[in-house]
């Protein structure tokens, strides 16, 4: 069963098209990358995707369960089991990275052991186990990215989706942390949506790439 699977998908802001009849599969454990310039639709594609917005034509399926229909959400985004990585990352700075990852868990309504050992898990993955009781103001862009991906992931979602997420960091960060990423995927195997304009991104984390201009899959 494929993961996600968009198909005559159209989204206008007022009299701009922004999405126009896109349709693509992405299969369980593939890295898509939704790569092209600025303004072409990559966010608003996402946004679609996670149920931010309702496209005024089409039909999006996560697990095969259809979630929106033309002008309609059907499913709500907390109730999609995706996973997201925002380009400004909204953590919330009043919880602690332990307590990012664990309000996620709580939304799932998983038992109080269950999240500790998922978080404690998690956070070694990313390297982060000494950081658990830091709040995120405190860290530096790298770790806050990590704890971004670690919140994205703990949940075990169907997909996780990235919206630039490494276009505030420099070129070295920006490198350490996509092999870093790769190396998650490889040990969890999770289904990934990228969205980047950069060309390294692209080359370095894609299995496949989806190419975007003016609204349009080219």
């Amino acid at each position: 069963m494929s993961a996600i699977e968009l198909t005559g998908v159209s989204k206008s802001f007022g009299a701009r098209p922004a999405v126009s009849n896109i349709s693509f599969v992405v299969e369980t454990g593939e890295r898509v990358v939704l790569s092209g310039p600025s303004g072409c639709g990559k966010t608003t594609v996402l946004r679609l995707i996670a149920g931010f917005v309702a496209p005024d034509q089409g039909v999006i399926l996560i697990n095969g369960r259809q979630v929106t229909v033309s002008g309609r959400i059907l499913v709500e985004p907390e109730h999609r089991q995706l996973g997201m990585v925002f380009q400004d990352l909204a953590l919330w700075p009043h919880l602690t990275v332990r307590g990012n990852l664990d309000f996620v868990l709580q939304a799932r309504r998983l038992p109080k052991p269950d999240r500790a050992m998922r978080i404690a898990e998690m956070l070694k993955r990313v390297r982060l186990e000494e950081y658990a009781g830091s709040f995120p103001t405190g860290l530096s862009g790298g770790q806050q990215q990590r704890v971004a991906i670690a919140r994205a992931l703990v949940a075990e979602p169907v997909a996780v989706l990235m919206d630039e997420p490494l276009s505030n960091l420099d070129d070295e960060l920006k490198i350490g942390l996509c092999d870093q990423l790769l190396d998650l995927h490889a040990q969890l195997r999770f289904t990934l949506i990228y969205v980047t304009h950069s060309r390294e991104e692209t080359r370095r984390i894609a299995t496949r790439t989806i190419l975007m201009r003016d609204g349009v899959k080219i």
